[in-house]
């Protein structure tokens, strides 16, 4: 009985030993697994809010604003292959695609998806980098779908297909070109035609960039356009547009940290485009010079005509304005905008914005 006793004694010692070792193995082989997954996927996003004040036609409107609260997560699945996806949770899915680098250096990159496309210089820029507290210019608000065109609404600047881009000589020449849907986020395309954009770039020095960029599409109207009064909803419509432009910086922003860098910069770009027979044109000229501690002055003047064959339907707007950058990736925005407004689009009047923005 003693001897059954001690063999049983042994064996459940030896079976807990066992036991034991499998499991630190186990939690291991788990502490391994989970570390190499969050050392492979990385958490960014931010928020833009604050008040406006305006006068349109002597209507005054006075509100406070929460424009944006973006988060996005991105997976690097091997040294060439990601996969990301964006949210705004005051708005809608943003983005989720796939990269793929072909080659060993940058010159050559697959993207599949719903994305930024590449028309113009300031539509693939993230808003937490870009001077204006309205963000985006007239124009490329119009031409590049990131605001109000009632022909193919807002599809903040986005749309889903594939494209290739890459670096080539040593930095020098960047080239974007895409095959997209045409009919912006979320939604089906409504007609069997695909969209062609491009985009060129040259960096000749440090800190400057030569910009050319164009579309080629046909729309699908999902509604109808005052200044546009030929397209009916349903209809599809010729929709081709150019952009060329430049841009100097001082020094470029650091991953993250763009209080630290604060270069003095300025952007310029001309854009135009044909929606059916009737053709727009605009552009904007932005100046951010620091001034002191983590100060900025910013300038701008824009300009956009909605219908270059008809009088009235365009708009000119001139820009002042501070922002402070109290950390990191985050900043105080004030600005003042005088809208000069042609006779279709009703009276010149005031507009002021403050905002806040919190970004990770």
């Amino acid at each position: 009985m003693k001897k059954q006793t001690l063999k049983s004694l042994t064996l459940a010692v030896a079976l807990a030993a066992f036991s034991s070792t499998a499991a630190m193995g186990q939690k291991c082989k788990d502490s391994d697994w989970m570390k190499d997954l969050t050392s492979r996927i990385t958490l960014n996003g931010y928020a833009q809010g604050g008040w406006s004040y305006q006068d349109p036609n002597g209507q005054k409107d006075n509100s406070y604003n929460l424009k944006r609260t973006l988060l996005w997560a991105k997976a690097r699945i091997t040294d060439r292959w990601s996969f990301l996806f964006m949210h705004d949770f005051s708005s809608v899915v943003q983005e989720f695609y796939t990269d793929y680098r072909i080659t060993k250096d940058n010159s050559l990159t697959v993207r599949l998806g719903q994305f930024k496309h590449s028309y113009t210089m300031e539509n693939p820029m993230s808003p937490t980098q870009l001077e204006l507290i309205d963000v985006y210019s007239q124009a490329v608000l119009y031409l590049a779908g990131e605001g109000p065109d009632p022909l193919n609404g807002v599809n903040y600047g986005r749309d889903q297909g594939l494209m290739v881009f890459g670096d080539l000589a040593n930095n020098f020449l960047h080239y974007e070109l895409a095959l997209m849907s045409g009919q912006g986020i979320n939604r089906k395309d409504r007609n069997n035609q695909k969209d062609l954009l491009g985009k060129l770039e040259v960096r000749p020095v440090d800190g400057l960039r030569l910009v050319a960029s164009g579309y080629l599409g046909t729309g699908n109207a999902v509604n109808t356009a005052a200044w546009n009064p030929e397209i009916k909803v349903g209809d599809n419509y010729k929709r081709n547009r150019y952009s060329v432009g430049a841009e100097y910086k001082t020094r470029p922003y650091s991953e993250g940290q763009y209080k630290e860098a604060r270069p003095a910069s300025i952007r310029a770009e001309w854009l135009g485009g044909k929606d059916g027979e009737v053709g727009s044109r605009g552009g904007y000229a932005t100046l951010c010079i620091p001034v002191v501690d983590a100060l900025d002055v910013i300038a701008s003047g824009e300009t956009f005509d909605r219908n270059t064959k008809v009088d009235g339907w365009d708009q000119t707007n001139l820009t002042v304005g501070l922002q402070y950058w109290y950390y990191k990736k985050c900043r105080l925005q004030l600005q003042y905008t005088r809208c000069m407004c042609g006779d279709k689009l009703g009276k010149d009047y005031n507009w002021l914005q403050a905002q806040v923005q919190v970004a990770f």
